[in-house]
């Protein structure tokens, strides 16, 4: 999918059909007349085209002649089948040209969205490097959000976990161990994408770009702090309810061992008198009694002394 949009002087944003001076062509899992119309009218190499489109691509920045590529992480959310969300990172492409303003990335996703729905506000598509700067600050702001979500998700299945501990709610706790490590990972990548930036070599910046730019690297700081600090917490609950988890076993097979200890006595005396031998007491009314006597004491005696260890 192929969109083009350029914005009028008043902020205005206009979808277009021809390419124009100035205009923000956005991509979405481009097809290849798409790509090949890339390549045709904006005269960029083909790896700045198809980088974006790898979803294992590194985050990087690169400048060939008078274009710039710029590639990042950004945050997404999947919907499984069962109803729970998870959460990824996909990468994608800025390429700032003479001309326009490209973006690329394989899926839809909300950060492009909040552009072309008009929630930003002094966005204008023929301002190529303030678009990427906020482009990134969208980014940034994206990652705190879903951090958050992922901590409220953490301590709701905290409480869940007190009450009863299934295999549905430590698996969750995994998934979402795994959306930290990839965020965490992600964003140390931006972060080296946005320090090359600082040094304005790449693209032309003015000084208000430059107090964007800064702002953009403390929100990604930010976001990086608490996606570690998250990391830590989540690591910490899984050790320790995998710790309550193996006690829990270890008490319960310790009090199963005490239940069969404490049954197989009088089973063992009933064994011995139900031998078909002469043995003491057979001649006596009350034997039954007396061997139901001894199997009680001798079960209540292991019992207390059971008790008194600790071990039921």
């Amino acid at each position: 999918m192929l969109n083009m949009y350029l914005t009028d002087r008043n902020g205005k944003l206009h979808e277009i059909d021809e390419l124009q001076k100035g205009c923000w062509i956005n991509v979405i899992h481009p097809t290849e007349e798409e790509i090949q119309f890339l390549l045709t009218e904006l005269n960029v190499e083909l790896d700045f085209i198809k980088d974006p489109l790898d979803d294992e691509e590194r985050s990087r920045i690169e400048k060939e002649d008078d274009n710039t590529l710029i590639i990042v992480d950004i945050p997404i959310v999947k919907h499984e089948e069962d109803g729970s969300s998870a959460y990824d990172t996909i990468p994608i492409g800025m390429i700032v040209t003479e001309e326009c303003f490209v973006t690329i990335c394989l899926e839809e996703n909300p950060i492009f969205e909040r552009f072309t729905n008009f929630r930003i506000k002094g966005f204008f598509t023929f301002k190529k490097t303030r678009f990427a700067l906020q482009i990134l600050y969208i980014i940034s702001t994206y990652y705190l959000r879903y951090l958050k979500q992922i901590n409220r998700k953490t301590m709701d299945l905290e409480k869940e976990l007190t009450k009863s501990m299934k295999n549905k709610e430590i698996f969750t706790l995994l998934a979402l161990e795994k959306s930290l490590v990839y965020f965490a990972t992600s964003l140390k990548a931006n972060k080296i994408v946005l320090q090359r930036l600082l040094k304005g070599t790449y693209l032309k910046m003015y000084e208000d770009d430059q107090d964007l730019l800064e702002d953009v690297l403390i929100e990604n700081k930010q976001a990086i702090e608490m996606a570690e600090i998250y990391s830590n917490i989540l690591n910490g609950m899984m050790n320790t309810y995998g710790s309550v988890i193996s006690n829990n076993l270890n008490s319960v097979m310790k009090l199963l061992t005490s239940i069969t200890i404490i049954l197989s006595v009088p089973t063992m005396v009933s064994s011995f008198f139900g031998m078909n031998l002469h043995i003491p007491l057979s001649e006596y009314k009350h034997a039954f009694a007396i061997v139901m006597t001894i199997c009680v004491a001798l079960s209540t005696t292991i019992a207390f002394i059971f008790w008194k260890k600790r071990y039921l």
